[in-house]
Formats: C-alpha cells, structure tokens, sequence
C-alpha cells in the first residue's frame, strides 16, 4: 500500500496532480469534499462558505477533523480498487499530515506542490476563481493567509518531495507519472 498525500497553496497544482493519478486509474481522495459535502449538509453554498465551514469544523472537531473524516475514504478506496495506491489532494495542516502519518506509517508520502504567485493567480483566474475577489470571495492573498493559519507551512515544510510547477503543464504531468509510478 501507498499513500501519496498532496499539500500545497492554491493554484500550484494540486488538482491537477490528481488528474494525472487518476489517469494512471489511481484512486483520488479529495479532502475539500469533505468540507463540500459538510456545506450542503448545512444548507450552505460551498463556493462561498467553504472556507468558513473548513474552520467550524476544526473548531468543533479537532484541527485533524477533515482528515479523521478522509480516512474512511482513502481505506475504501483502497479495498475497492486495482491499485494499491491512494492519493490524497487538499491535505492543509501539520496535524492533518500526523494524523496520516499515524494512520499509514511508511506507507504515507507527503509531496509539496509549489508554484510562484503570479503563476497561481493566472490559474484561478483562468478557472474563474478568487483571484481578485471582485466576486465576493477571498482574494488570493486572503485565501494564502487561511491555508497557512490552518498550518499549512509547516505541513509544506515536512513535504519530501517537492516538485516545482512552473514551467510547461506537460512537464509537470510528466514529473508527477513518474513520482506515481
């Protein structure tokens, strides 16, 4: 079994790490599902209250809440696939990484995803996301300054590897087969 455990700030890639593994018919556990499906449960709109509902659940449930929450994905889908590989996407804080750590042992891979600023802001701008905030929602600035709050940093900090997307789409799609291989 492996568990592959993707941090990193908004916009540097994650998501589209997650596409490659899924491609490769790799199970993909996001944790902003959790939090997704926590709004709806709530009758909240999880575009604008995603961030919010991130930190009631941890203020209510322990700073390892969403991924207590993930943990009975990532064991179903390892049970219900080919493949014993497992990535999780969206992991945020240094807690969240002990508490897969405790969970998979050696089995656990934290993989940092780093980006340059202006480089994320395109892409969420190119998806149509916060990069502004004209929309009613956080900035990316703002957005930056919750991931780290939640202790992200540190989280990127234990990362090893940590690969760099800044140069083609290919390139990275190619860096991130051959990590999953």
């Amino acid at each position: 079994m492996k568990v592959y455990g993707f941090v990193g700030l908004p916009g540097s890639g994650k998501s589209e790490a997650a596409d490659v593994a899924r491609e490769l018919g790799i199970p993909v556990v996001t944790m902003g599902d959790v939090i997704r499906q926590e709004c709806r449960d709530r009758g909240l709109d999880p575009a604008t209250e995603h961030g919010r509902i991130a930190q009631t659940l941890r203020e209510e449930n322990g700073d390892d809440a969403i991924a207590e929450r993930s943990l009975p994905m990532i064991e179903d889908a390892i049970a219900e696939g080919d493949t014993e590989t497992v990535v999780v996407d969206g992991i945020r804080s240094e807690v969240e990484v002990e508490r897969f750590g405790d969970a998979f042992g050696d089995a656990f891979t934290l993989v940092r995803i780093d980006a340059p600023f202006e480089t994320r802001a395109e892409r969420l701008a190119l998806r149509g996301r916060d990069a502004g905030g004209d929309d009613g929602g956080e900035t990316l600035e703002e957005r930056d300054r919750r991931e780290l709050d939640f202790g992200m940093g540190e989280a990127m900090e234990r990362a090893d590897p940590a690969i760099e997307n800044d140069s083609s789409l290919k390139a990275f799609q190619e860096e991130i087969r051959a990590l999953l291989r």
